[in-house]
């Protein structure tokens, strides 16, 4: 099933959207893990392979095509990016895996620093893990989901750039992409569609971390 508009009530959409009209600065880039920032503040983070959109995606739930950088350049995002919304949550870009442009040992760093991060960051509410809707769920996105069961971090797959495919291809890649969660004792079992470009998807991503605050 494609969650749509009408999923939540709309005193939650409207909540989730007066979340995201509120500020949202960088704080900094974590290289290693002694530079991560106090854990007052709930935190969600975004994490897929490289190129996926995690950038765009952000930058479109705040409508500010400025916060987060974007590249064409897969593995642009070589550390893990903190922003705070006014001081309610922390969102957290994390590195793009699978195509990075970066020699072998600094890939098995970021590598290190990211699984650490996943296993020992008690405020972590949620992880969202998105997925190409062209492409769909691929071996690398499997290891990905493996190691967030491991750590037992809750995580939910947004599926990215539905409008690059039909609608028919979006039924079937949620359906599918559903059916593989069920293998996965971590996944949250409902699958968001999204295009940042088309801003579709936008409210219901924007209303479900509200409910994590």
């Amino acid at each position: 099933m494609i969650k749509d508009e009408f999923y939540f009530e709309p005193e939650q959409l409207e909540f989730g959207k007066k979340i995201f009209c509120r500020p949202c600065n960088f704080v900094l880039g974590v290289a290693n893990l002694d530079q991560l920032p106090s854990s007052d503040l709930n935190e969600v983070a975004f994490v897929g392979r490289s190129n996926v959109g995690k950038s765009s995606l952000i930058n479109a739930l705040f409508n500010n095509s400025n916060l987060a950088k974007t590249s064409s350049t897969p593995g642009r995002t070589q550390q893990l990016n903190f922003f705070n919304l006014d001081n309610v949550l922390h969102i957290v870009d994390l590195p793009g895996y699978g195509f990075a442009k970066a020699p072998p040992s600094d890939v098995k760093k970021w590598q290190n620093i990211m699984s650490l991060y996943l296993q020992g960051r008690p405020n972590l509410r949620r992880v969202f893990l998105m997925i190409d809707s062209r492409h769909g769920i691929k071996k690398i996105d499997e290891e990905m989901m493996k190691m967030l069961d491991k750590a037992a971090v809750t995580y939910q797959i947004i599926l990215t750039k539905i409008d690059k495919i039909s609608h028919k291809e979006v039924v079937k890649v949620v359906k599918d992409t559903t059916i593989n969660l069920k293998n996965h004792a971590a996944a949250h079992p409902l699958v968001i569609p999204t295009s940042s470009e088309k801003k579709k998807g936008l409210e219901n991503l924007r209303a479900e971390i509200a409910l994590l605050i």
